[in-house]
Parts: structure tokens; C-alpha cells; sequence
């Protein structure tokens, strides 16, 4: 018997660009990112590339247990200023590279000293890496810390190529070199992000696409658009006000997680010589500011009720809020009072915001509702890179901060408070308030920490170098033919483990 295969290949053909398709993922994003160097990176869709490019030494899951990734194990010593880890044995880089003990030194003296790194107030405590053996590393501290685990299941936990770093240099971030399951091909600014499949991967039975394309598209509608039409296969932070809608979509799914973070306005009282005017200079003019807006109605019609009302940096229902210090309601005419106190009836600043459908919604009610109280608000719309190093650089007067948030409350609150750490945008510096820190950062009991979280609300809420707003829930929508989709309250897409029916 003669089989004519001839007349298959026309099939084979129509068939290819769907089987191209189907081996890659293609992912919207709210944002452009500002850099793809883990120790430089700062911004919240910087990691959600980084989870599939750039492995962790450890992770979180659904329910915020530290959970293994590149450390199998870890041990702290009998005073918990000794943290050892065991790596997993096997793993390479992407240029090839092994990961062992003596990388893992690297990066953590890569994350603690490299000029702009914003990895230092995750890694303050620790003193000195020391190599013990190839899959030994063990992590000595100036003082115990409670938050140091949660940190190494981020960014500061994240590990990069020795080599491919020390050759690069400066340029690291223009072809990173990690160990993920997904391997960097290219970047184009405002367009995409491609990663290709790490055919090496430790964990490549996990890995279920050829590649990810990842797609900065500020505009939600737009983003969505994307996404119903076929371009797109999963979309990150979705309008509320598209949520219910979409459940009627059979085509698509959605998910809705409460967050970690937090949105807020940080306000530049010492960063810059834009702190020199009434808001910056005197707190009852911020005071004046947050009892100017009503958080519930914030967030009614900025969220869509899609989000908790709260004043600190974690939620009213979280185990270490600050009860002595809660959430003040809007009070017009104890905002005027205090603006004549001060002696600026009418005082005005400039709302620099990024161009995300939210944080320009959030603009414009704020706005609208400090201006009842006397203040003149004006907004300058800019690109949400460029914004974020205007800010970094003190280029602003009130920027609409959204923090993603962290596992332990310190990573929602240290680096943003702590004198001269490289997130504290506002420029706020206390030697009282540093203390208080540090003494929480030492603590491992859950009771003695939130006492002294206590008396950093009582005082860092009074200053109001950031004035909290509320907690989002993470909104994704995505191609009901994808599964494997996990809802980790880090708001993170975790690559492995997802597959694409055909």
C-alpha cells in the first residue's frame, strides 16, 4: 500500500501558526518596566516578569508558607543570627554557568553593594556570606531578623549569573542571565518582552510553553480588548468596573486576589528641594490633606469597590495592625481649620502620576476632593518608567505610590520609612522611628512585634510622609483554555505549572 503524504502537508501548513500559537504564552501587563536587573528593579510588573526569568532561593505560596526554590532547606541558629541554607544541586544558569554556594555569596554582596541598588534595605542585617561547600551557604546577621526568609523569597532572594553580571556590568540589564524556567531573548521599550524556554531548567517536566511574550499596555480597556480578541491570553490587574462582566464570558476566566500591598499617596518631605513648600514642610498641612479624601469613596470609584479601606501599611484585618491608630474619617471642616492654622488657606501642589487607567483615576478624585478643603491639585500625566525615576529622584511633590506588598509587613514598610533606604521616596528620616524598626526587625514573637508596631504607627502616621489609602485585590483575566493558574497573594503569574488546551 502507497500512502500519498503529499496531500497532508497543505494541512500540516494552515496548521502551523495554531501550533506555533499554542506554545506561547502571551502576557499583558499594566505597565512598561523600568529595568530587568533584580538588584535595580523596583517596580511591581518587574516582577512579574522576573517570576518566570529569574529563580528565588525560596518562594511563598497560597497561604504565605515559605516554600523551597533554588535552597532546598534552610536552618537558623539557636541566637537567629546564623542562617544556613541548602541548595539544590544541578542547577545552571542560562549561559550555562553552575549555581552553587560561591554564586549565591555573589549576588547577596551584588544585592547589598551595587550603586542604585534597591535590594540593600532587604539585606541590611546581613553582615557576611560564607561559602561552607557547593551546596552549603550560610548567612551571617548583626541582629536577628524576622523578615530576612520572606525577603529571600523575592528579589533580594533572586540570583543572577556571576559571569554574564561581571562582564556586563552596567549593561546587565540589556540581556540578564538568570536560572528560570524561561531564558531572555529579547526587549523593545513600550512594546514586548520575549523569553524563550530554558531547555536546561531543573524543573523542565513543570514547563509547558516554547515562550512568553509579555505586552505593556497602560490602557485596561485597551489591555482587555487585547485579550477578548484573541492577542493576548492573559491580562494583569483588570478594571473593576470590567470584573462582573466578565463572568458571563465563557471564553474567559478571572481571578480576584486579596493583595499584600497597599496604594497610597507618598508625599517628598526630604527627598528634594521640591519638599519646600507647605505640604512638604509642615504636617498639618497633610494632615489637612488625608481628612480633604474619603477612602470609601475612593474606592468606589477608583476600584470599584474592588479593594479594602485602611491607613497603614497593611490591612485593618491583618494580624499586625496597628489598632491604636485607626483609619481617620473625612472631615472638611477640621482639614480647613488646620489650613488656616498653618496660615496656607489655599495651598497647592503637583500630582505627578504614571499614565495607568488607575493611578489617573485616583488622581483626578483626589482632586477633586482636596479642592473642597482648599487645595489646588494639579496633575502632570507621565509615562509610568519615567515617572517612577522622577520620583527616585525626588522630581515630584505628591506621587500615587501602589506597593504590590510583601509576605512580612517589614517589607511593606522598612525600606519606605527607614532613613536613607533606597525606597523612601518621601525623604522621611527618624532616628526614633529607625530604632523602632530595627527593634521589630529583631523580634520573632507576633505579640512583641505588633506592640512595637504600634509605636511606629503612632508616630510615622502623624508625620504622614505616605498617606495610605486602601488595599487592592489582584483582578486577572485570562483565556478559559489555560489552566493551572495559582492565586498567590503576591499578585505574581508563576509560569510553571501552566498548560494551554488546544
Amino acid at each position: 500500500m502507497t500512502f500519498k503524504l503529499r496531500s497532508v502537508w497543505p494541512v500540516l501548513l494552515a496548521l502551523a501558526p495554531l501550533i506555533v500559537q499554542a506554545n506561547t504564552l502571551r502576557i499583558g501587563l499594566a505597565e512598561d518596566l523600568e529595568t530587568l536587573d533584580p538588584t535595580l528593579s523596583r517596580g511591581f510588573v518587574g516582577r512579574i516578569v522576573f517570576t518566570a526569568l529569574c529563580d528565588k532561593l525560596l518562594d511563598i505560596d497560597e497561604r504565605l508558607n515559605i516554600v523551597p526554590q533554588l535552597a532546598t532547606g534552610y536552618e537558623w541558629s539557636a541566637d537567629n543570627k546564623v542562617l544556613t541554607l541548602k541548595l539544590r544541586q544541578g542547577v545552571t544558569f542560562h549561559d550555562g554557568e553552575k549555581f552553587d554556594a560561591a554564586a549565591v555569596k555573589f549576588n547577596i554582596e551584588r544585592h547589598k553593594t551595587l550603586p542604585g541598588s534597591n535590594r540593600r534595605g532587604d539585606l541590611a542585617p546581613v553582615e557576611s556570606v560564607e561559602v561552607i561547600d557547593p551546596s552549603t551557604v550560610r548567612l551571617k546577621l548583626s541582629a536577628p531578623s524576622s523578615p530576612l526568609l520572606s525577603q529571600l523569597a523575592d528579589r533580594a532572594g533572586m540570583m543572577i549569573s556571576p559571569k554574564a553580571a561581571l562582564a556586563a556590568g552596567e549593561k546587565f540589564s540589556a540581556a540578564p542571565v538568570c536560572s528560570g524556567p524561561f531564558k531572555f531573548v529579547e526587549r523593545v521599550a513600550q512594546d514586548r518582552i520575549v523569553l524563550e524556554r530554558y531547555a536546561q531548567y531543573w524543573n523542565k517536566e513543570a514547563v509547558h510553553f516554547d515562550k512568553l511574550i509579555y505586552t505593556p499596555i497602560p490602557d485596561a480597556t485597551v489591555r482587555l480588548a487585547n485579550l477578548k480578541s484573541g492577542q493576548l491570553d492573559f491580562v494583569e490587574r483588570v478594571a473593576p468596573s470590567d470584573m462582573e462582566k466578565l463572568q458571563t464570558d465563557k471564553r474567559l476566566k478571572t481571578s480576584r486576589i486579596t493583595g499584600l500591598g497597599f496604594d497610597a499617596l507618598t508625599i517628598n518631605i526630604g527627598k528634594s528641594a521640591l519638599a519646600r513648600n507647605p505640604l512638604g514642610r509642615d504636617p498639618r498641612v497633610r494632615q489637612a490633606l488625608e481628612l480633604s479624601l474619603d477612602r470609601q469613596a475612593l474606592v468606589q470609584v477608583v476600584m470599584d469597590g474592588q479593594a479594602t479601606v485602611g491607613n497603614q501599611w497593611v490591612p485593618p484585618g491583618n494580624a499586625y495592625y496597628a489598632r491604636n491608630m485607626p483609619v481617620p474619617k473625612r472631615d472638611l471642616a477640621r482639614a480647613k481649620a488646620l489650613l488656616k492654622e498653618a496660615g496656607v488657606p489655599n495651598p497647592s501642589f503637583t500630582l505627578l502620576t504614571p499614565t495607568t487607567s488607575d493611578s489617573k483615576q485616583l488622581a483626578l478624585v483626589v482632586q477633586a476632593m482636596a479642592r473642597e478643603a482648599g487645595f489646588d491639585v494639579k496633575i502632570q500625566v507621565t509615562e509610568f518608567a519615567t515617572s517612577q525615576k522622577m520620583e527616585d529622584a525626588g522630581e515630584f511633590e505628591v506621587y500615587p505610590q501602589a506597593w504590590s506588598g510583601r509576605a512580612d509587613p517589614d517589607g511593606n514598610l522598612y525600606s519606605s520609612n527607614a532613613c536613607k533606604q533606597p525606597l523612601n521616596y518621601a525623604g522621611y528620616c527618624s532616628p526614633e522611628t529607625d530604632a523602632l524598626l530595627n527593634e521589630s526587625r529583631a523580634l520573632r514573637d507576633p505579640a512583641a512585634r505588633k506592640k512595637v508596631y504600634e509605636q511606629i504607627a503612632a508616630r510615622v502616621l502623624k508625620e504622614r510622609p505616605v498617606i495610605y489609602l486602601f488595599h487592592r485585590n489582584w483582578l486577572w483575566a485570562y483565556s478559559a483554555k489555560l489552566s493551572g493558574v495559582r492565586s498567590v497573594p503576591d499578585g505574581l503569574l508563576r509560569v510553571t505549572g501552566l498548560t494551554m488546551a488546544p
